[in-house]
């Protein structure tokens, strides 16, 4: 098969995919956004790719994510759907037998889908988060009724979207009630859940170069890494950083992001002496990143949790150290921790618990050692590329049938 994978987020985990179906026998090409403000993988090309597979950059003005007026919004809209036509225009210019878009806005996935169809193409949809829901709940508690208008309007268009696709991917069984709700043929649905890049993340020791670089080697550290929105309620970072100060001084929480939340943390809780700001870090060092931890922590909003999977919590897990989820019980992140047994899951939006659970595993070395040491050996288990190249594979070879 000739794949056309576009990636907006340029994720690790994606592009490694990318490079693994070239290397069982497809042709790949790998569209991402060059300029997103985001943890990306390895974006560059390497000596031991498959001459069957290529990146190919989308380079737009950045999106500004940090809009929260009505005007920024717009102009965030009007910047995604920029970029939406330049990835089509890149798409045209090759020939695709099968469309896969991944973590692109709705104005992104439209005209992906449009260029599939004037190729003759199959068009996959992997659905990583049901954009248009969380927009909605964003825009009816910014603007009120107007909001949630506008809203549904996003809604129906992702509904619309949907349908017309050949197959859908989904990342949990959380999103099949809205997929049924939206009238999604469910013989097109498959769920496959997301992984992280097992063989590009290797336990690393506390004390490395980056550690030291950093002033981290000799505290005991908090580890917040990857996206932080409003929706991540960057305040319970900020809480967790001031109990630490208060009982725990020695300790530190490090926040490695950007962003409206990071932006948050650095205009509101900056003051705190523990609290270390840090933007996204070179993939070839995320592995020391992770290392760094003592303890990782995680946070989703209740009004998420159907809608999101908080994927950091998977190269969480490859890092061998345990993890303080301040997510839903029924989110599928919360569900792997709490199976097995490699961190502890606390409700969301409660702070103080979310302070202690992480003081308490700070002060508890062979409880960190014994359910990090679960988390990797879950990684092991679970995260075999092989077998997911061969669901995708499937759902790619079914939705070309569709197409005839």
């Amino acid at each position: 098969m000739r794949i056309y994978l576009h990636d907006y987020g340029g994720h690790a985990f994606l592009v490694g995919l990318a490079r693994h179906l070239a290397r069982r026998g497809h042709t790949v090409r790998y569209g991402f956004s060059a300029t997103n403000e985001a943890p990306q993988g390895d974006l560059a090309p390497r000596p031991d790719d498959p001459p069957t597979f290529s990146l190919d950059p989308v380079v737009t003005p950045p999106v500004d994510k940090r809009a929260r007026s009505l005007m920024g919004l717009v102009k965030r809209k009007r910047a995604e759907a920029r970029f939406g036509r330049a990835a089509a225009a890149h798409l045209r210019r090759w020939d695709a037998d099968v469309v896969v878009c991944a973590n692109g806005s709705l104005d992104v996935i439209a005209p992906l889908m449009a260029a599939a169809r004037d190729q003759d193409a199959a068009f996959v949809n992997w659905l990583q988060d049901v954009l248009s829901v969380g927009t909605r709940s964003v825009l009816a508690r910014r603007f009120g009724l107007p909001g949630d208008l506008l809203g549904r309007t996003f809604e129906a268009k992702e509904g619309r979207m949907l349908r017309g696709a050949d197959a859908v991917i989904g990342i949990t069984d959380a999103f099949r009630p809205l997929l049924d709700g939206w009238g999604v043929d469910p013989a097109r649905v498959a769920i496959i859940e997301n992984w992280a890049p097992l063989a590009e993340l290797p336990q690393r020791p506390r004390d490395t170069a980056w550690a030291r670089a950093h002033g981290l080697d000799a505290h005991p550290v908090v580890l917040y890494s990857g996206t932080l929105g409003m929706k991540h309620d960057p305040a319970s970072l900020g809480h967790v950083a001031g109990v630490l100060a208060d009982r725990m001084p020695e300790a530190r929480m490090v926040v490695v992001s950007s962003g409206q939340g990071a932006d948050w943390l650095a205009e509101r809780a900056a003051g705190l002496p523990n609290l270390v700001l840090l933007p996204f870090q070179p993939f070839d060092v995320f592995p020391d990143v992770l290392g760094a931890a003592d303890v990782f922590v995680a946070i989703l909003e209740p009004d998420a949790s159907a809608v999101s999977v908080p994927s950091k919590v998977l190269a969480y897990l490859c890092a061998g150290r345990p993890a303080v989820l301040s997510v839903p019980a029924d989110n599928l992140a919360a569900q792997v921790v709490t199976r097995e047994d490699a961190g502890v899951v606390v409700p969301p939006g409660d702070a103080d618990a979310l302070a202690e659970a992480v003081l308490s595993l700070l002060a508890a070395p062979a409880q960190r050692e014994r359910m990090g040491g679960a988390g990797r050996a879950y990684a092991e288990r679970a995260f075999d590329l092989d077998a997911v190249a061969e669901r995708i594979e499937a759902v790619l070879q079914n939705a070309l049938t569709r197409i005839g």
